[in-house]
């Protein structure tokens, strides 16, 4: 690390981390079924968070177009992952919700994940951990 320009460091090490990330997602998303790859992964992980959202909502959250969404969901859908239900506020919409299957096998996937990083990060003091756990909490509550 330089201790010249402490951003250009934090951006670096953001940018390993971000590749890392997607990877890791990659092969988490496979490990629910070979079809699943790291988008569908997230918009499970998004539905899993909101208890069900609206297709608009989730096109707006993650940034794409409804079409390349709905490529995604009709995969879910397929694999017995994701349902459709009438929306409570807005009868003419449609809710996405997890099935009791996805959700069983998306929180199974999670535990494995979360394990893998109690692996990674057992050598570490206690303190460390906490500190990374906040200041990454306080850097993602940043407005970009």
């Amino acid at each position: 690390m330089t201790k010249d320009d402490p951003v250009k460091a934090v951006e670096r090490e953001f940018a390993v981390l971000f590749r890392r990330s997607r990877s890791m997602s990659g092969t988490i998303a496979r490990q629910l079924h070979p079809d699943v790859g790291a988008a569908a992964y997230g918009l499970l992980l998004q539905l899993q968070q909101t208890g069900g959202s609206r297709l608009t909502d989730l096109a707006a959250f993650f940034g794409i177009g409804k079409p390349t969404l709905s490529r995604q969901v009709r995969l879910l859908e397929s694999l017995g992952f994701v349902e459709r239900s009438g929306d409570e506020a807005d009868r003419r919409a449609v809710t996405l919700r997890l099935t009791e299957e996805g959700l069983a096998r998306l929180t199974a996937t999670q535990e494995a994940r979360r394990e893998r990083f109690r692996r990674i990060l057992n050598t570490w003091p206690r303190e460390d951990v906490d500190d990374l756990g906040r200041l990454l909490h306080q850097f993602n509550e940043l407005q970009f």
